[in-house]
């Protein structure tokens, strides 16, 4: 397996795996994660050195991760996801390699921290944290625990800016 930025050539591949992968919770013929990455490729939020593909042996794309700009207050963050993987090629540490490439890629260009609304069994594993234990909050309150935070080393707790309601990029409230 490869993990490598996301072409052009990719987004195709890239759509395909989110639908195969979220398809069997989605009430509607194209899962919002799909409507949603295509809408965040056209935003100011989106990072294109944050969407990486994980690419098979064979070099189809089997996985796709995406952080893009969010924010805490006034200063920039990240906000993590969708994260997928071709259900044929779940189960294999596919995601877990996603999560943890796009966490270092995001720590060398300098973000303090990324965020996201996830299960905390999985990505504890991570390091990612209930959000309220860095003094943010979540867009909704209701998210409770699921909403996480995983800082990077250009963290500074001490940061008052850091602390206030995460923002993800404007596609998440509308999409």
């Amino acid at each position: 397996m490869l993990i490598r930025r996301e072409t052009p050539a990719d987004v195709p591949s890239v759509r395909a795996v989110t639908g195969a992968a979220f398809a069997g919770r989605a009430q509607t013929p194209v899962p919002v994660e799909v409507t949603l990455l295509d809408e965040l490729r056209g935003c100011d939020g989106w990072l294109p050195a944050l969407s990486l593909v994980a690419e098979g042996a064979d070099g189809a794309v089997v996985g796709h991760v995406v952080c893009t700009r969010g924010h805490v207050g006034q200063r920039p963050a990240l906000g993590l996801g969708p994260l997928s993987v071709h259900p044929g090629h779940q189960r294999r540490g596919i995601g877990s390699a996603l999560v943890h490439t796009v966490l270092g890629a995001a720590d060398a260009l300098g973000e303090p921290l990324v965020a996201l609304l996830g299960d905390p069994a999985y990505y504890g594993r991570f390091g990612f944290r209930t959000s309220t234990e860095y003094g943010i909050d979540p867009p909704d309150p209701a998210w409770g625990r699921y909403f996480q935070v995983r800082t990077l080393a250009a963290y500074g707790p001490e940061d008052p800016a850091l602390h206030g309601t995460f923002a993800y990029a404007e596609p998440f409230d509308r999409v």
